[in-house]
């Protein structure tokens, strides 16, 4: 009886760590490098989908938005048109990630002669680009809207 027990216990151990064996995680990156509000508002909405998506097949997604280039405006904390959704989206999606590229904000800083802030939510990464082929040979899946 006492081996009984035992065997249960570790049968029901086997079947919990299956079940999280099995979990899946998916991995996006998603590009913006334009200064366009409906590109930046599509990247939004790909994050968003992708999420509810993936949370209806009850599997995870981290995504990260990387910007460089016209598209660092995205992540501006002076001129980004969607400031607040971004705001919004980071607070509900904690796997959501959002890359500004260091390259471009000191190109533009040195162009507009003062610093350019970025949203609270934006993380400073030395290069947009480099960042986009790190996540890549990490395994991220690459969207570019």
């Amino acid at each position: 009886m006492r081996y009984l027990g035992v065997i249960i216990t570790l049968l029901a151990a086997l079947t919990s760590f299956s079940a999280v064996a099995q979990e899946k995680v998916h991995y996006v990156a998603i590009h913006v490098d334009q200064s366009d509000p409906k590109i930046m508002n599509l990247a939004l909405n790909n994050v968003q989908n992708l999420r509810k998506y993936y949370e209806q097949k009850g599997e995870k997604v981290t995504i990260e938005v990387v910007t460089y280039g016209p598209g660092l405006n995205m992540l501006r904390a002076d001129k980004s048109p969607v400031k607040t959704r971004i705001a919004t989206m980071s607070l509900e999606i904690p796997e959501l990630r959002f890359s500004a590229c260091g390259t471009t904000q000191g190109k533009m800083s040195k162009k507009e002669g003062k610093k350019i802030e970025l949203l609270s939510e934006a993380n400073l990464v030395p290069s947009g680009v480099v960042r986009l082929i790190e996540l890549q040979e990490k395994g991220y899946a690459y969207i570019r809207p």
